[in-house]
């Protein structure tokens, strides 16, 4: 590559193309090295294809309802999984094209290979050089002015539990599975393996969620935790769920279709036996973690801890000239955040000074049935940290859209600053309300009170009423409930 260039990402995910695009539009040079394809794992393998799916777990859920609204569907409501497949494989192919026409708009050059950073060399005298394997075995060498590195992160495992992708999977496997299992065992009841359980109960596959905390959904408030366990609980296909439960790696045991799993059940009780679970696959779902070797990272300063790539507020390395973005840095594993982040960093390489990001402010969806959404801290953090608080709650089935949409599960929670009537929380749990938090995020960022927002009017009917109804309880002034 001959001409100079002032930006190389290494990796297309949704943190690495937005920085390159963001890059091109304010005037750099920019290439972006991909090995596989631009979108990432958010888009092949992650969001995009499991929420096209979710989404078809609901509209079967909805169809089998439908009498209810006066619709009747004459006949068995069936599921075609196939043409499920067929509809999310279109949906990130589309969107796919899309990310690849973006980038050849902005004047993104897309250089498919494996790259790796490098130290002090004939093409760089400092560390920052890039070479990128080819399919073919050549290996290209680009020296810019600077790296933003985005490689993202990969399913972890258990220690003694191997993932053979057929009958111990994660979620890249399960994407790939073209029939419906009978039955699912989830190892991990955190956000990925809540979806799953929430897709698969309404697809009718038979599931039990093993998690090893005292309940699911540990990063979220108690109140939301409980609220969806309680939930998946009355699905017409049950979730069982199983916590302080502990998954034994060793264990796994294959006998033809089925896979066979021992669990410490009530761990550190005096009630703590072992039971084994049994179903024809084991999706393990205990986080991710990032991919930061084979990165040529030895031959720089850039420091690893604790698995993550450490960086400033800038998201600069020890390296002046190279960043990290996205997964591989340890804030919230979200692509949203990536997206920022990769933002942020360009704009400080074209000598911008961005607003530094709030990460405890950050939106955080989960997109099973009922949807989960919050930003801020939980009630539990703050009283924990002795913070003097007032907390608000509205049922949606104080809510006359709730009613209208016949789902009334869930609330939103409000919590504020006692003395400051800062907004320090808000939790929702209940139907669209991964599309209903942006309006917490953006009081989040203005600093606006819990009663500006109970204040501020909202349509009826609509969902967003819960949100103001819940603001005014902070301060008993609800009106439905």
């Amino acid at each position: 590559m001959s001409e100079q260039l002032d930006l190389v990402v290494i990796g297309g995910g949704t943190g690495g193309y937005v920085a390159a695009i963001r890059a091109a539009q304010l005037g750099l040079k920019v290439a972006v090295v991909e090995r596989d394809a631009v979108g990432g794992t958010c888009l092949h393998r992650g969001c995009i294809p499991s929420k096209a799916m979710l989404k078809s777990a609901d509209m079967f859920h909805t169809a089998q309802k439908m009498k209810e609204f006066g619709v009747l569907i004459e006949g068995e409501i069936k599921l075609d999984y196939a043409a499920v497949v067929e509809r999310r494989n279109k949906i990130v192919g589309n969107l796919h094209k899309g990310v690849q026409s973006l980038l050849k708009k902005n004047g993104v050059q897309v250089i498919e290979g494996y790259g790796r950073v490098m130290g002090p060399s004939i093409f760089s005298p400092t560390a920052g050089a890039v070479s990128v394997e080819k399919a073919d075995g050549e290996v290209e060498i680009i020296a810019p002015r600077n790296v933003i590195l985005a490689t993202g992160s990969r399913p972890k495992t258990l220690p003694g539990l191997t993932i053979d992708g057929e009958h111990v999977i994660t979620s890249d496997h399960a994407l790939k599975l073209n029939e419906l299992p009978k039955s699912m065992i989830i190892i991990g009841g955190g956000v990925i393996g809540v979806e799953w359980a929430s897709m698969y109960a309404d697809f009718g596959v038979e599931v039990t969620l093993v998690e090893f905390a005292d309940r699911i959904l540990t990063t979220e408030d108690e109140d939301v935790s409980a609220e969806v366990a309680k939930l998946l609980g009355r699905r017409k296909t049950k979730v069982r769920i199983l916590t302080s439960t502990g998954a034994q790696g060793d264990t796994v045991r294959v006998d033809g279709q089925t896979v066979s799993i021992d669990v410490k059940v009530n761990i550190g009780t005096d009630k703590e036996t072992v039971e084994t679970l049994t179903a024809e696959k084991i999706l393990v779902s205990v986080g991710r973690e990032a991919v930061v070797e084979n990165l040529g990272l030895e031959a720089t300063e850039v420091q690893v801890e604790r698995g993550f790539i450490v960086v400033d507020e800038n998201l600069r390395t020890k390296e002046s000239s190279i960043y990290a973005i996205g997964d591989l840095i340890h804030t919230p594993q979200l692509a949203h955040v990536a997206s920022h982040e990769g933002i942020h960093a360009v704009e400080v390489i074209a000598g911008h000074q961005p607003h530094p990001m709030n990460v405890a402010m950050i939106p955080r969806c989960i997109y099973s049935r009922p949807e989960v959404a919050a930003v801020g801290y939980t009630e539990a953090q703050l009283r924990k940290e002795g913070r003097e608080i007032k907390v608000g709650k509205f049922p949606f089935r104080g809510i006359g859209k709730a009613m209208v949409n016949g789902d009334v599960d869930g609330f939103v929670k409000i919590i504020t600053d006692a003395k400051t009537n800062d907004l320090l929380g808000v939790h929702m749990v209940g139907t669209n309300v991964t599309d209903m938090i942006s309006e917490a995020a953006l009081a989040a960022v203005v600093d606006a009170t819990a009663m500006e927002i109970g204040m501020t009017i909202h349509p009826h009917p609509s969902l967003s009423e819960a949100i103001m109804e819940a603001a005014l309880a902070v301060e008993g002034k609800a009106i439905h409930f």
